[in-house]
């Protein structure tokens, strides 16, 4: 393990080199390179930039126009973000007022109260190719360009345009004077392009939800009171002379002239997006992480949450040590942790999250988006169609840090992984369940939504773990991310990287898992005598999904016994997960059987339990029936 770990960081050394490491044959990916200068005034919220996008299509198609998001202009009254909010059922508690008519809830959308001064917006004007005016036609939060030449494959071309935005007063990742009084939260800003790849052009409207984003570089110099603190994606490079925390010790900070404004100059590479947050109130921290990486943290000079935000500092690093060990390095020299936005949500090298919370639940926040930069911004699936995979592993890996980094007494749950299998028993037994396959704008609910991707998501990794066994699992976990990692790998991929690993055929569980809504349960049917010196056990499949089966036996002189009942679908049997007990394997059981019997070579007087799945990883919605007892 320690060479893998060794090999895995030199070729990481410079992560600008593995780009396009797919290794599935024909594959590529679009190329951006940003270089913007923007001026906030943080009295008025607004901003004005200009972008200079260097465009790469490394497509095998010729490209007549490409397309931007514009995802602040979400924030309008009558925007589709605004009328999603009215019409469904379960709207974001952050994002509605709840009124109550008669003995009735009624949700009103807080962005169709927004006035001119609070909507957030941006306006694109100025757009040319490589100098020369172009037509722009803006539809919510899309703009369409089309363009005066063509992009041929494997050609770049460059694209400049000026933007007018204001930072929304209702926050909803980003926005401006949260709840916690950061002033300002800017996530989703810019004028930023489009995903185009083997599928074509992704260009849905922001509904609040997910992303799929083009790996690029980033260039930005932003320009604001020079009071205010700022934290961001990439690298500051003018840090002795912006000081607040940043320049190098023992270095005195030199402004280049006496203003009441300064330029922070951030690089980036190889990145998805570029986030930052600003506030005149913010401490700024730094902690030398594991690798010698650089973790920031800037949080609010609140006396409520100093003594935890110090206390985080060391378990971050402690919850990058995991995630380094676990998945594999991470590619970049900094992190940074900010107070800010509604909740916690992940962006390239940096968080934003709320930090007025107890110890436990900033420990967990942080360890959840900390990992989002190995299952997304490392490993970028696109989560808008595959949001399991990005908040589903995100969700399985901080799990099990936050078990592996915390005491016992800090932990909001002794079991890491309990909560998720309640959930989801708790959507499939309401009837709300849709497949993992459904895009993430389109589930009829929101708590659909959040329990299908963030806990049948994870239940795929700790399930599988059942399926292949618990060391298979995290080997394809780490193979996953050396093959994939600064690519667009999709579940095919995962799956392959799994079957790879182990020779397992494991079609059958994707299909079943993420693409139907196809539920697990087996039963114990029948214990009965066969003769005097054997039992005869009868089981029955009562759900759709096959699955193998671990079943283990407990006498009454205290000693186990397990078997193991392979899905024929498979051909391939796991490692015994019980490596001290005797397992019998026993012959497969095909899916058109709903029925299947073997012997125990003991009367059935000396059994006290018979038990499918004692490790409880097998998400069986019905258990009642699991367990036999004498």
């Amino acid at each position: 393990m320690k060479n893998i770990f060794l090999t895995l960081t030199l070729s990481l050394a410079f992560y600008g080199a593995v780009a396009q490491n797919n290794p599935n044959p024909g594959y590529w990916q679009q190329h951006v390179d940003y270089k913007m200068e923007v001026s906030m005034d943080v009295k008025k919220y607004q901003y004005h930039g200009t972008q200079k996008l260097t465009y790469t299509n490394h497509s095998p198609d010729t490209l007549k126009r490409v397309f931007f998001h514009l995802f602040y202009n979400a924030f309008q009254p009558g925007s589709d973000m605004d009328e999603r909010l009215k019409s469904i059922a379960d709207p974001d508690r952050r994002m509605v007022n709840t009124l109550e008519k008669g003995n009735k809830k009624v949700y009103e959308s807080k962005i169709s109260l927004l006035k001119p001064d609070e909507i957030g917006f941006l306006k694109v004007k100025n757009v040319k190719q490589d100098g020369i005016e172009v037509y722009s036609n803006v539809v919510g939060t899309v703009m369409e360009v089309v363009l005066k030449q063509p992009i041929l494959p494997g050609a770049a071309t460059v694209l400049t345009l000026n933007f007018d935005g204001q930072a929304p007063q209702m926050i909803r990742r980003a926005g401006r004077n949260s709840s916690e009084g950061v002033a300002l939260s800017m996530a989703q800003w810019f004028p930023k392009m489009a995903e185009y790849d083997f599928e074509g052009w992704h260009v849905e409207q922001y509904l609040g939800r997910e992303f799929h984003s083009v790996w690029g570089d980033f260039d930005v110099k932003l320009t604001l009171d020079k009071n205010y603190t700022v934290g961001a994606t990439g690298n500051l490079v003018n840090k002795n002379e912006i000081g607040h925390g940043y320049q190098d010790d023992q270095v005195e900070v030199v402004h280049p002239k006496k203003t009441k404004d300064l330029t922070w100059h951030f690089s980036a590479h190889n990145v998805l997006d570029f986030t930052w947050a600003a506030d005149d109130n913010y401490i700024h921290d730094k902690y030398v992480g594991p690798q010698g990486i650089t973790l920031h943290f800037l949080y609010k000079n609140n006396p409520k949450i100093l003594e935890n935000w110090k206390k985080l500092q060391p378990r971050t690093a402690a919850l990058f040590e995991f995630f380094n060990t676990q998945v594999g390095p991470y590619p970049y020299d900094q992190y940074s942790v900010i107070q800010g936005g509604d909740g916690g949500m992940e962006y390239s090298m940096c968080t934003l999250i709320t930090g007025d919370r107890d110890f436990a639940s900033l420990v967990g926040v942080t360890a959840h988006e900390v990992a989002h930069s190995w299952f997304q911004h490392s490993l970028a699936t696109n989560e808008t169609k595959h949001e399991w995979m990005d908040e589903g592993f995100t969700s399985f890996i901080s799990d099990l840090a936050v078990m592996k980094t915390m005491d016992a007494s800090e932990q909001e749950d002794s079991n890491p992984f309990g909560s998720s299998y309640k959930n989801y028993y708790y959507m499939v037994n309401k009837g709300i369940e849709q497949p993992l396959t459904t895009h993430a704008d389109r589930y009829d609910l929101n708590s659909a939504y959040s329990i299908s991707s963030y806990v049948k998501g994870s239940i795929f990794l700790t399930q599988l773990s059942y399926v292949i066994g618990w060391d298979n699992t995290m080997k394809t976990l780490q193979r996953y991310y050396r093959d994939f990692r600064f690519t667009h790998p999709t579940p095919n991929d995962f799956k392959r990287t799994a079957e790879r690993v182990t020779g397992a055929v494991l079609d059958w569980y994707m299909v079943d898992w993420t693409q139907t809504t196809n539920t697990i349960d087996y039963g114990i049917q029948f214990v009965e005598d066969a003769g005097t010196t054997k039992t005869k056990v009868t089981l029955n499949r009562l759900g759709r999904m096959p699955m193998p089966l671990d079943i283990m036996v407990e006498y009454q002189d205290g000693t186990f016994e397990s078997f193991y009942v392979p899905t024929t679908s498979m051909h391939w049997v796991k490692p015994n997960p019980f490596p001290s007990i005797k397992r019998t394997v026993l012959p497969g059981w095909g899916w058109g059987n709903p029925g299947y019997h073997f012997q125990i070579a003991q009367p059935r007087k000396k059994i006290k339990t018979i038990t499918i799945d004692p490790s409880q990883f097998m998400a069986d919605i019905d258990q009642k029936n699991n367990v036999y007892t004498q």
